[in-house]
């Protein structure tokens, strides 16, 4: 299928879910993403910035086939035309810059429970040693396939982990998080409902959030942005404060809320896609050290 403004490399290693349990590779000038879903193992071929080549899933039905389409196309947005969002996000020289650079970069929906636990995971954390806790929980604690004969592990289920004794969950790597997994799983399996975010508003959805075990300020915006795709999400860690602070305040200090504020009212509810171009360019460049 042809995808104006798409590349799969940047849109999936972004510091977005997929980042932290998919598989990318480069052969020659094809992109390779590869990552497990209930449809089994999904793999996404696509062209530098371009035309997406193939979307396979294990399962070899016609249906499986379609249904991964349409996971491909949900997940990365495909039908979203990105030049209007550039158009609005386009306020300034440097995210003029950051778009010329990382043109093609989406922000990616994912299943929500997911992108819950790879958060709270990723607190304090760096994407080598968030990808092998998330292996690890995985094949500890989440469902086993096996397509096409390979074994591979779901992410597990929060009834799975709340379920399992915390030693079990600590030897996964998990540090200190392990009581915010545990108590995250219990209170997503037992009390809290995350389907019902999708149909609450930004502030309403992120408060409800914010009442969960271990779900701070930026946190909550990773999961609204990348787990509902409300774009109005601006989450905050230490790249993107630096950055914002560096190039729109001369370098003087601002709080979380006077970002938040300052991205609101520069962006609005295209923030979250402001936010990605921010913290990447950030991290590319290492603006602010």
């Amino acid at each position: 299928m042809e995808v104006k403004d798409f590349d799969l490399g940047l849109s999936a290693m972004s510091g977005q879910p997929l980042a932290f349990y998919s598989d990318y590779r480069r052969s020659g000038a094809t992109e390779i993403l590869t990552y497990p879903t209930q449809l089994g193992r999904i793999t996404v071929s696509a062209s530098k910035r371009g035309c997406v080549s193939s979307v396979r899933s294990s399962c070899s039905e016609s249906h499986y086939k379609a249904a991964a389409e349409r996971e491909v196309v949900e997940r990365f947005a495909l039908d979203e035309d990105l030049s209007d969002v550039y158009a609005r996000i386009d306020t300034d020289p440097f995210m003029s810059q950051a778009i010329s650079e990382l043109s093609g970069l989406r922000v990616t929906k994912n299943d929500p429970w997911e992108t819950v636990l790879c958060f709270v995971i990723s607190q304090f954390n760096n994407i080598k040693r968030i990808r092998g806790i998330v292996g690890n929980l995985s094949k500890a604690f989440g469902e086993e396939i096996r397509p096409d004969g390979e074994t591979m592990h779901l992410i597990p289920t929060p009834a799975a982990l709340a379920s399992a004794d915390l030693s079990a969950i600590r030897r996964c790597g998990t540090g200190f998080r392990d009581r915010y997994i545990k108590r995250v799983a219990e209170e997503c399996s037992t009390r809290v409902d995350l389907g019902e975010l999708y149909d609450l508003d930004y502030a309403e959805a992120k408060e409800r959030l914010l009442a969960l075990h271990g779900i701070g300020d930026k946190v909550a915006d990773c999961i609204l942005l990348f787990g509902y795709r409300k774009l109005e999400a601006f989450p905050i860690d230490t790249w993107v404060k630096r950055v914002v602070e560096t190039k729109y305040f001369k370098g003087r200090k601002r709080s979380i809320r006077q970002i938040h504020s300052f991205a609101e009212r520069r962006w609005g509810d295209l923030s979250g896609y402001a936010n990605q171009y921010i913290f990447y360019q950030g991290r590319l460049n290492k603006i602010g050290t």
